[in-house]
C-alpha cells in the first residue's frame, strides 16, 4: 500500500501537526507501508526532507504572523502534485487549506481513495490571526474545509470524540473515525523523581506560546493560589506572546507574587522528557485543542495533570479525576487545583503512577492498526 500525506508544513519541532505527520509516517514505514511526505522543503538543508517537496508560499499581509506561530503555506506546483498523487494508493490530507484543494481535485480526478486528518478547529487559525473566539469566520473557514476537503473524502480520523462530534455537527459526510495520534509507550513505564529541593513545586506548562494556549491563565493563577513562592514554572515552547507572557512574569517576581522566575525555553524531546519526570504538576491551559498530545506525553512521564476544560477541547480525555480538571480561563479555578494537589501529597503520588499506566490507552501502535483499517476501508470504498 502507497499512502501520500499532504502537508503544508512538517518539518517545525514547535507544532504538534507537524511532529504528527512525520511520527506517523515513521510508524506506517515500520509496518511495511510505503508512506511518503509532500510538503514544503525543509529549510534545515542538513535534516530530512519530504519525498515530494514543494516551495514556501509567502502569504500577503499576514506572513509575519504564519511564521510567528511556526506555520508556513506551500506554493502550488500542479506538476510536482500530479507526480506524488499518480504515485499513490491513498492520499492522506492533513489540512484543508488551497495546497489540499488542488491535490483533492486532482486525486478525484485520478480516482485515488481520500482519507484526511481532522487536526484542526477553525478557531486555532483565526484566534492566531487576531480575530474573537467567537468570529463568523470560523463557520465560514469550516464549510470551506468540508467543501474542499473533507466532504470529499471517504473516511477522517478525528484524535478525539470532541473533535468527531464538532466535525460531524459541521455537516461533514464522511465517515468519521475517533483515533488518537498516539504516543510512544515505553517497556518500562516511566518514575516520577522526586525533587532534590523538596521546598520548590516544579509547574510545568508544554506548547506554543499563542493566543490559543491560553498560558496567561496559569500565569494569572499565581496571584491566587497559596504556594506561589514555592512555586517554579517552565513554559516549554516559543511563539508569538512569548515577550508579552515573559512581562508578565516579570511583574509577578517583582511584585514578590512569585519568589523563582518562570523559565521560558524550547527543549528538545529527550530534555523534555527529563524535565516532565521532574514536574510536581502539568498544566495546560489551552482553550481550544483538538488533543494535546504534549499533555500525554508529560502525563507518560508522571506527572499530574491540571487540564483546562471546555467546549473545543479534546485533552480532558487524559483527565481520572475531577481533581484534574478546571474552567478553562478561570484563573482562580486553577489555583485552587494546583493548591489541592500541592496539600493532597499522598494521592498525588498514588495518581503520579496510575496516570502514567493510564497512558497504554493511547499507545500509539494501536493507533497505527486503527489508520491502517481506515485506509483499507477506504480502498474498499
Amino acid at each position: 500500500m502507497r499512502v501520500l500525506f499532504v502537508c503544508n508544513n512538517a518539518f517545525n519541532p514547535g507544532n504538534g501537526l507537524s511532529v504528527s505527520a512525520r511520527n506517523t509516517i515513521r510508524h506506517l514505514r515500520e509496518r511495511g507501508i510505503d508512506a511518503r511526505l509532500m510538503a514544503v522543503a525543509n529549510p534545515n538543508p542538513d535534516g530530512p526532507q519530504p519525498d515530494f517537496p514543494l516551495k514556501h508560499f509567502k502569504f500577503p499581509v499576514f506572513e509575519p504572523v504564519i511564521r510567528k506561530n511556526g506555520f508556513c503555506y506551500a506554493k502550488i506546483d500542479r506538476d510536482r502534485i500530479d507526480e506524488a498523487i499518480r504515485w499513490a494508493d491513498v492520499v492522506h490530507f492533513e489540512e484543508a487549506f488551497p495546497l489540499e484543494d488542488v491535490a483533492m481535485r486532482m486525486a478525484k480526478k485520478l480516482g485515488k481513495a481520500c482519507v484526511g486528518t481532522f487536526h484542526l478547529f477553525p478557531h486555532n487559525v483565526t484566534a492566531n490571526l487576531g480575530f474573537r473566539k467567537n468570529s463568523s469566520l470560523n463557520g465560514l473557514l469550516m464549510k470551506y474545509w468540508n467543501a474542499v476537503v473533507f466532504n470529499k473524502c471517504s473516511d477522517i480520523q478525528c484524535p478525539t470524540q470532541v473533535a468527531k462530534d464538532y466535525l460531524a455537527g459541521s455537516g461533514c459526510t464522511a465517515r468519521l473515525h475517533v483515533i488518537s495520534n498516539g504516543v510512544e509507550i515505553p517497556d518500562v513505564p516511566a518514575a516520577h523523581i522526586p525533587p532534590a529541593d523538596d521546598s520548590i513545586l516544579d509547574v510545568l506548562c508544554v506548547g506554543r506560546l499563542s493566543n490559543e494556549k491560553s498560558q496567561g491563565t496559569l500565569l494569572e493563577a499565581m496571584r491566587y493560589t497559596k504556594y506561589a513562592d514555592r512555586i517554579r514554572i517552565t513554559f516549554a515552547g516559543n511563539g508569538p506572546k512569548e515577550a508579552k507572557y515573559k512581562r508578565l512574569a516579570q511583574r509577578l517576581f517583582d511584585e514578590g507574587v512569585l519568589s523563582i522566575l518562570p523559565i521560558f525555553e524550547f527543549y528538545p524531546q529527550d530534555e523534555l522528557r527529563e524535565i516532565a519526570r521532574r514536574a510536581y504538576l502539568y498544566v495546560h491551559c489551552a482553550w481550544v485543542e483538538m488533543e494535546g498530545l504534549s499533555c500525554a506525553e508529560a502525563v507518560q512521564e508522571g506527572a499530574v495533570p491540571v487540564i483546562g476544560q471546555g467546549a473545543l477541547i479534546g485533552t480532558p480525555q487524559f483527565a481520572l479525576v475531577p481533581e484534574s480538571l478546571y474552567p478553562v480561563g478561570d484563573s482562580k479555578a486553577l489555583a485552587e487545583r494546583i493548591d489541592w494537589w500541592i496539600e493532597h501529597r499522598d494521592e498525588h503520588d498514588r495518581m503520579s503512577v496510575e496516570y502514567a499506566q493510564s497512558m497504554k490507552r493511547f499507545d500509539v501502535e494501536e493507533s497505527i492498526d486503527k489508520l491502517i483499517a481506515m485506509y483499507e476501508s477506504a480502498l474498499g470504498a
